[in-house]
């Protein structure tokens, strides 16, 4: 009896991936211009990501806005920086930027939003990084962003 539970079991695993890529994440951030993660790892084998962004605070996204920008680590400042112009409506990045991989639009307390990208326009090697473009909060709401196998 126990033998064939041992071996349903394992035919169980056999017909689940075991190495199966998660391929997005949920990041929150909060009234205090954080977000909960510094780093986010996606998987080579993932064709296309998801990043899930929630604003856990309470303050309107006029006063406390988040939203998350994908682009090269030495890209960040002159987005941060270009994206004020483009103003709230454009989520605080300009309009048809290229060094933009991926962004979310502008979310308050207790919203949510998503973007998905494609993985293709990751590089191996390259120093990627995730950011607010709010004004004066990619100083304090960064992370990297790592390729993996």
């Amino acid at each position: 009896m126990l033998r064939n539970v041992a071996l349903m079991a394992l035919l169980g695993l056999a017909s689940t991936p075991l190495f199966a890529a998660e391929c997005s994440v949920d990041v929150e951030s909060t009234d205090q211009m954080t977000y909960n993660t510094q780093v986010i790892s996606i998987s080579k084998s993932c064709k296309t990501f998801t990043v899930n962004l929630k604003h856990t605070g309470s303050l309107p996204k006029t006063a406390m806005g988040h939203n998350l920008v994908l682009s090269k680590t030495a890209d960040m400042p002159g987005i941060a920086t270009d994206g004020i112009g483009a103003g709230p409506d454009a989520a605080y990045v300009k309009a048809g930027d290229e060094r933009v991989i991926a962004h979310t639009g502008l979310i308050g307390g207790g919203e949510s939003t998503s973007v998905t990208f494609d993985v293709s326009k990751l590089a191996a090697g390259e120093d990627y990084s995730f950011f607010c473009s709010f004004p004066g909060h990619y100083a304090l709401m960064k992370g990297s962003v790592k390729l993996v196998d």
